[in-house]
């Protein structure tokens, strides 16, 4: 890593045009950016750089259901004419695997950092400084300042009050450290982390049951996404028990009694809390510096500046999706705006997300409900159904591609408004959300689209088709 001599802005060590509190997706990005810029940078890091989106949560998560994945492969590999068997789960096999792939991007990103001479500093670093001013940051007996500071502390696994995580009873972080899979599991939350939790350990072979206080999984996504995860995961007996909310577990020798509202019992191996992170801002001196906090959130506005001079906090710390993209996005545009290039925010609307169970969800723009709620009866949705794609087929999933476009006011073309949100589900379509955040974020309208070519056969073809059909030319598709 580079030494403390390292691209100083004078001869004192301690002082940096930038200091950035926590290594992260956000900090370690906001680094790199800003020594491309010539800024001299003090990244602070307690742990490891790549935070927990590399070390135990993004990277390692998915690590886990790729082998879900192959272990799924074998297990159904009779369908496609081949003669293989799932004999088990070597858990101690997968942990290997998931940390060989850690490693080697931990070694690279690491590379990164030393090689653009941005300083590293190992320790645990605390916020300083009197409101109103800019604060500086202290590590052990060392103060850093900055004429800017980027807090980048992230968040950490939330659980409830009087739920001790111990034993039986694990977050995402301990989950990842399982050395043998449970016959029976619990998964407490419903969201985007407790759903990649339940399909991995389902495809491992343990009978998961998650329950969700919202009325439906994955609450946030377009409804019609959520209901078609609900049945896939029937099919796969993956129960889902929604609208009951948890009330208390007591552990055992011999396992774990989940205790819902209403006195149901469940009896399980292993309870995974999955309701949620919050932001990590209690006891690093950001409220005695005089940070504006909501919730433990640090209030920014949408530059990303704190109130107070000079002081910008990036991803999980600011309310919004809790994603490593956008925590990355978050540490370039501010390395931006400190150097003078006034780059345009990051706007969350038109941030994709991905959640990688079996089936897959993607999503960018708006839900069709949210779009209701904005633009009332000016709004139309589209669904294409990937049994009509070949690729799909081929590999076995079903799911759709929905569509929601603001149509033309009245006497106008109704197919000529632009899209504002894409939703899709089915295995593997993670990997088109990126065309879908092209067609929301250029707020191309359907016309714009139908001339671009999709190579056949591919998942990618679903997109074209659901273009084409909204433009009034069917081809695969009923309109």
């Amino acid at each position: 890593m580079s030494t403390d001599s390292d691209t100083t802005t004078s001869e004192n060590p301690n002082e940096f045009d930038i200091v950035i509190l926590g290594a992260g997706s956000g900090g370690y990005a906001c680094a790199l950016r800003a020594s491309q810029l010539g800024l001299s940078v003090a990244l602070v890091e307690k742990a490891k750089v790549g935070g927990t989106c590399l070390h135990q949560g993004c990277i390692p998560t998915k690590a886990f259901l790729h082998a879900a994945e192959v272990a799924d492969t074998a297990r159904t590999a009779g369908q496609f004419g081949i003669a293989a068997s799932l004999d088990g789960v070597d858990m101690p096999g997968v942990l290997a695997y998931k940390d060989k792939i850690v490693g080697r991007l931990y070694k690279g990103l690491s590379g990164l950092v030393s090689g653009a001479g941005v300083t590293l500093i190992e320790g645990e670093g605390r916020l300083e400084g009197e409101p109103g001013h800019t604060p500086s940051v202290v590590v052990g007996d060392r103060r850093l300042t900055g004429r800017s500071v980027v807090l980048a502390t992230g968040s950490f696994a939330r659980t409830l009050p009087g739920l001790e995580i111990t034993g039986r009873v694990m977050t995402s972080t301990e989950v990842l450290q399982l050395e043998e899979v449970p016959e029976r599991t619990v998964v407490l939350g419903g969201g985007v982390i407790g759903v990649e939790l339940a399909s991995v350990l389902a495809s491992f072979g343990s009978s998961v049951t998650i329950v969700e206080a919202l009325p439906r999984l994955v609450a946030n996504e377009d409804e019609a996404v959520s209901a078609a995860l609900t049945r896939a995961f029937k099919k796969r007996r993956i129960t889902a028990k929604t609208g009951v909310r948890f009330e208390s577990a007591e552990q055992s020798d011999g396992g774990v009694t989940v205790t819902l509202e209403g006195g149901e019992q469940l009896e399980a191996d292993l309870l995974v809390v999955a309701v949620g992170r919050g932001p990590v801002s209690e006891g690093m001196g950001f409220e005695e510096a005089g940070v504006g906090l909501d919730r433990g959130l640090v209030v920014t506005d949408e530059r990303l500046r704190t109130n107070l001079p000079g002081v910008y906090a990036v991803g999980d710390l600011v309310a919004g999706p809790q994603l490593a993209h956008r925590g990355f996005a978050h540490g370039i545009f501010v390395a931006e705006d400190i150097a003078g290039k006034n780059p345009a925010p990051v706007q969350d609307a038109l941030i994709p997300k991905v959640t990688y169970s079996h089936p897959e969800i993607a999503s960018v723009g708006l839900t069709e409900s949210a779009a209701r709620e904005v633009h009332g009866d000016a709004v139309r949705t589209y669904q294409y159904d990937l049994g009509g794609n070949g690729k799909s087929q081929i590999l076995g999933t079903q799911g759709f591609v929905k569509v929601v476009q603001l149509v033309g006011e009245e006497g106008t073309d109704p197919a000529g408004g632009p899209i504002i949100g894409m939703h899709m589900v089915g295995d593997r379509m993670g990997e088109q959300v990126g065309e879908a955040m092209l067609i929301v974020g250029w707020e191309a309208v359907p016309a714009d689209l139908t001339p671009l070519l999709h190579a056949h056969p591919t998942q990618n073809e679903a997109l074209g088709e659901a273009m084409l059909a909204l433009a009034g030319q069917p081809l695969h598709a009923h309109a």
